[in-house]
């Protein structure tokens, strides 16, 4: 009986100080991402900001010289919105995919 209650009391210390800090940590991680994707990316902010990165580059893509149809953040600030335009650059398709690992 003794080695239950230690396997019960086990699971509920991971329940309360590994699972459940992870889940909340996740649930607000999805909610900045969905708010970035669906609302910030869509705001005339970014549209003034890409359009500035995009000029400032001259429509090309910083890492091969192609045709840039994005911007890529270089690295994120904790206020999204308050990124320095020194941190994002023009990038092509190719070269964003790569970035982010999706190839």
């Amino acid at each position: 009986m003794e080695g239950i209650a230690r396997v019960v009391v086990a699971v509920l210390w991971i329940a309360l100080f590994v699972a459940i800090p992870f889940l909340i940590f996740e649930l607000r991680r999805r909610s900045r991402r969905k708010w970035y994707k669906e609302e910030y990316l869509r705001s005339e902010a970014w549209r003034r900001k890409r359009a500035l990165v995009l000029k400032r580059d001259n429509w090309k893509c910083v890492y091969c010289g192609a045709k840039a149809t994005r911007v890529h953040h270089k690295q994120y600030a904790k206020n999204i919105g308050r990124e320095p335009i020194e941190w994002l650059v023009s990038v092509c398709d190719k070269c964003h995919e790569q970035a982010h690992g999706q190839r």
